[in-house]
């Protein structure tokens, strides 16, 4: 069974890649930002606070992240094993989630700040991506105060990783096929039977 997590800053290709690695490798895929989608897309209760938050542009308080994440996982609904994709964000997140699972490999997929603003500017002007991801990142300012955020919390996790010897820092700017084949090959994956998709 495979436990992995992939994360990175915004527009690094989180979702793509571990999208990949699910159809492929039939692994169930753990997006918390889908599950938050799926919140806001059914006028939850839990949906009203969470666009709050990110309309200002911050993230999602631990404990709601926490609870949303264990709901999910205790469903047990995979055969193969999962990937957590944004997930954990904070040291508290991630000592809840290492507290209670085994995980494989964290795929960190390297992107430098300003292929992320081109990324998630772009996203924002041609209309892709999720209407949640839009009304958080549509201005420079909202994505900054993000950026900022997520350096100060996610980074200090890297080095957390490094030490439990499970991080695979992958250079993001490239193409996803050509990222894809180098997560399959350090992941000491087979090849899939099918071919992955452009």
């Amino acid at each position: 069974m495979h436990h992995y997590i992939v994360c990175g800053p915004q527009g690094c290709g989180k979702g793509t890649q571990s999208k990949l690695l699910c159809d492929d490798y039939d692994l169930v895929h753990i997006s918390v930002g889908d599950i938050f989608r799926w919140h806001i897309a059914h006028h939850t209760k839990l949906a009203a606070r969470i666009q709050r938050i990110t309309d200002e542009g911050m993230l999602v308080p631990d404990e709601t992240v926490e609870e949303v994440v264990r709901r999910r996982l205790e469903e047990h609904d995979w055969n193969y094993g999962f990937v957590l994709d944004g997930f954990p964000r904070t040291l508290r997140q991630a000592e809840y989630l290492f507290e209670n699972w085994n995980m494989d490999k964290v795929i960190y997929l390297d992107v430098p700040d300003d292929v992320v603003y081109e990324r998630v500017m772009m996203r924002a002007r041609t209309g892709e991506g999720s209407s949640f991801t839009k009304r958080a990142d549509d201005n420079p300012e909202a994505l900054e105060m993000r950026l900022k955020e997520y350096y100060q919390k996610t980074r200090p996790l890297l080095e957390m990783y490094r030490r439990k010897g499970i991080l695979l820092s992958v250079d993001a700017t490239r193409t996803i096929e050509v990222i894809y084949s180098e997560i399959r090959q350090r992941l000491g994956l087979p090849e899939p039977l099918r071919q992955p998709q452009g």
